[in-house]
């Protein structure tokens, strides 16, 4: 991106933070990437970064590890290395690393040496959240330990001649009391960043690429009329105007009312809009489906067929645009990262699509960060602000196969729940709320009835990155004003049960 004047790397050696990590640096107002660890020393000077923190990783002497193009500490750049990132760098720089006998984590006080400017202004002891498995045992020659606690002579180490530092603690996370002025120090005092990256830099360089990328070419862009779709037809709306056409696939799985708002919002604006009435066709598909995986993958499936059909009645169209964000990817499979849940819209054209690539300009950014996005862009608050959607819509919030008789009594049930979260002012405060549908049938009494019928969930987080998430304390007054609402309101519920699961070790969705 060419407005980026300033970037850090961060190289993912394999673990589950290197998103956490690349979210507290850019909370810094630092750009930064996060690029896999087989990177190579003359790609990374190519990129030019001021610095590039490794991190993840399994435990230094286990078979195998992962490693790192040496050449790159040699780059004169500022490295900072966290837990497995900095064994790492100890061990190619000649120390040794030693196996313990746990692999746990745990808060512990840390004694840090004032005089490093990677802790310059902190206190001289902190409780960190340090990891009790591999372990430096000998620093490499010319390198001094800054840091110590009761297990780690060297909890952090610096060789500040090469601008090399490591830690054995994790500063990312928010049980390491000082982590965060720990990073901002090594990006302000150490790799001299300004700290100076806006959304409104994201945009302009964004446009810029949008542009370069497309030229003269269409783009057809799936509009689901969720934040991020919406808000990469702001960015594409800016960048080639006329050249967008935006189709907006209603598949049955939207939320009440949402496919008539949607058309609203976007019928008078200055784009090519066409909606897809696409019910019938999405719930034939879903008939006898109830594994989430599988729901996933056939939704996404047909919107791929969906898109074919439509860009052929519309004519010659040259490229994709879709509103990945970095969560998506991330939980796809990063590098070499596990795969929690597939998304429709990660991994690349199907073979039988038409389009030369993907437009993808949201693709580094996480969900706060494209609400800044979209305000920066001048989208209304009810757009920037609407509650995050999956993709494959209620369909994955229906456990079991997602009939039509299931998706309205979903519907009606989840419309409430929203309605009463707004009544109590939370609707900011609270980052995704919403209702399952379990397919669990309890006995419940109706007037002097007994009945049998299902049981709904409601589920409430808060986050900052959505990669973890904590789950909501919604006041009991408001739960119980919903649950009373529902089980009077909507048919076939009689019972309303509250999610107390934060992410990890559960996904925000149910599946």
């Amino acid at each position: 991106m060419s407005a980026i004047h300033q970037r850090v790397l961060v190289l993912d050696l394999g673990g589950q933070y290197s998103q956490l990590v690349a979210r507290r640096v850019r909370e810094c107002s630092v750009f930064c990437e996060i690029k896999p660890h087989t990177i190579t020393a003359k790609e990374v000077a190519e990129l030019a970064p001021i610095g590039i923190i490794l991190t993840g990783g399994p435990a230094g002497t286990r078979t195998n590890p992962p490693t790192l193009d040496p050449a790159i500490l040699e780059l004169g750049i500022p490295v900072l290395g966290i837990c497995y990132g900095g064994q790492l760098i100890a061990r190619l720089c000649g120390g040794e690393v030693d196996e313990a006998h746990s692999s746990e984590f745990d808060a512990a006080p840390v004694q840090m040496e004032g005089a490093s400017p990677l802790f310059a202004g902190l206190p001289t002891q902190s409780i960190c959240w340090i990891g009790q498995q591999d372990y430096i045992r000998r620093l490499p020659e010319g390198f001094l330990a800054i840091a110590t606690d009761h297990n780690h002579p060297a909890a952090a180490f610096a060789q500040p001649e090469r601008r090399l530092y490591g830690l054995q603690f994790r500063p990312e996370v928010e049980r390491t009391e000082q982590g965060a002025a720990i990073i901002r120090n090594f990006l302000k005092g150490i790799c001299g960043a300004t700290g100076d990256w806006t959304m409104a830099d994201y945009a302009r360089s964004s446009i810029e690429e949008i542009r370069a990328t497309v030229g003269d070419g269409r783009v057809l862009l799936a509009l689901s009329g969720g934040v991020d779709s919406t808000v990469v037809a702001a960015l594409l709306t800016r960048a080639i105007g006329s050249q967008l056409t935006c189709i907006f696939v209603d598949h049955g799985f939207m939320r009440k009312n949402e496919g008539d708002e949607v058309e609203a919002v976007f019928k008078g604006q200055d784009l090519h809009f066409v909606r897809v009435n696409a019910e019938e066709r999405f719930l034939a598909r879903m008939k006898g489906v109830s594994d989430p995986e599988q729901k996933r993958k056939i939704i996404g499936e047909e919107f791929i067929r969906v898109f074919e059909e439509e860009a052929k009645k519309i004519g010659a169209v040259d490229f994709l645009a879709q509103g990945t964000i970095y969560p998506d990817i991330v939980e796809s499979g990063f590098g070499d990262a596990a795969v929690v849940k597939s998304h429709h819209n990660v991994g690349g054209l199907p073979d039988k699509v038409d389009f030369k690539a993907l437009i993808e300009p949201l693709r580094l950014l996480f969900k706060d960060e494209v609400r800044a996005l979209g305000a920066h862009l001048g989208l209304p608050d009810y757009i920037v602000w609407r509650q995050p959607f999956p993709g494959p819509g209620l369909a994955i919030r229906v456990i079991g196969e997602p009939t039509k008789e299931k998706l309205d009594i979903l519907r009606d049930a989840d419309a409430i729940f929203r309605e009463e979260i707004a009544k109590g002012g939370l609707d900011r405060s609270i980052n995704q709320y919403f209702a399952v549908l379990t397919n669990i049938q309890t006995v419940g009494v109706t007037g002097d009835s007994r009945t049998y019928d299902y049981t709904l969930a409601l589920r409430g987080v808060t986050t900052t990155d959505f990669m973890t998430a904590e789950w909501a304390r919604i006041p009991y007054d408001v739960i119980e004003r919903a649950s009373r609402r529902i089980v009077d309101e909507v048919a076939h519920i009689n019972r309303v049960v509250y999610d107390v699961t934060s992410k990890p070790p559960a996904t925000i969705e149910w599946e």
